[in-house]
């Protein structure tokens, strides 16, 4: 028997993203310092494990205070200087980091604050998808009443990060999984005005039954009322209020939803193009082909050919 829980539309996005945090290092900082990091080309997170510290973005932007315990994501395409004092001179972290294999670097003393980060990895094919609604900075304070189960997964990270046991490697991805994933949940939460998209509607709890229904069977033909019905609102409301959250339609979701799967089962998968467009609803390979070009701009066996790297 399956449950509520078997069609989580968060996990079912994350999954085929391909998301995966990877831990890549960390530094301690005292005295003076300042360090440039250049234009993140994937989505970064840093937690402020010890101390404080000024987050630079740019000559537009107020420098942001982080203190002790915050998390935060960077999705935008900037460079980013973090500082004991936003006026000081910054170093390039490939300075600061150089050297084969360095995960872990001291500056000065050491004994001001302490830092860990890395970057989410995400599948190329579909990874717009999480970047596109995000916002350039999401900053979590360690005081947020929300924030209590980060600062457990943070405190363990650091933890087996530091320990060098057997299995840190593998704990520490995991423990790092569970801090994205939580850190989008204190963003969706944290009463942001999170704008229209998937991640939006994801975290709609009226639209949540109609989203699990469509990411548990996507093949199927669902009807509007049918998923009206599951949400406890009429056609018209559930239509109105589904457009005003996710910016389409209820089944221009699910067609687009079906396309994000049928991207990712063209590189990860050798099934047939027409078993592939049996699985995802349609009655024959044509009208599935028609359907991904019209989304996609190209043709299933098109895309497959070039493995997608466009």
């Amino acid at each position: 028997m399956s449950s509520k829980f078997d069609n989580d539309p968060l996990s079912d996005i994350l999954r085929l993203l391909g998301a995966q945090p990877v831990v890549a290092g960390g530094f301690s900082a005292g005295g003076t310092w300042a360090i440039r990091f250049p234009r993140p080309k994937k989505i970064k997170f840093f937690a402020l494990v010890k101390g404080s510290c000024w987050l630079c973005l740019d000559a537009q932007t107020a420098p942001v205070s982080v203190r002790e315990g915050d998390v935060f994501l960077l999705t935008g395409e900037r460079s980013f200087v973090l500082a004991s004092d936003p006026n000081a001179e910054p170093v390039d972290a490939a300075t600061v980091f150089s050297g084969d294999g360095i995960r872990t670097a001291k500056i000065g003393d050491g004994n001001g604050c302490t830092q860990i980060g890395g970057h989410i990895r995400l599948a190329p094919s579909n990874d717009a998808l999480l970047v596109d609604v995000l916002p350039p900075l999401i900053h979590i304070r360690a005081d947020c009443e929300q924030a209590t189960v980060l600062q457990w997964l943070l405190a363990r990270l650091v933890n087996e990060f530091a320990s060098g046991l057997p299995g840190s490697g593998l704990a520490s991805a995991y423990l790092a999984q569970l801090m994205f994933v939580e850190m989008l949940r204190v963003y969706l939460d944290s009463g942001t005005e999170v704008p229209d998209g998937w991640l939006r509607a994801i975290g709609d709890r009226r639209l949540a039954p109609a989203l699990r229904l469509m990411h548990g069977d996507p093949g199927r033909a669902w009807r509007l009322d049918e998923l009206a019905a599951a949400s406890a609102m009429s056609r018209t409301a559930f239509c109105v209020h589904f457009r005003s959250v996710a910016g389409v339609a209820p089944l221009t979701w699910l067609t687009q939803w079906r396309m994000r799967m049928a991207k990712q089962a063209l590189i990860d998968e050798k099934t047939p193009i027409a078993v592939l467009a049996a699985r995802l609803g349609y009655a024959s390979e044509s009208a599935f082909s028609s359907a991904f070009k019209r989304v996609s701009g190209v043709s299933p066996s098109d895309y497959r050919r070039a493995g997608w790297s466009g």
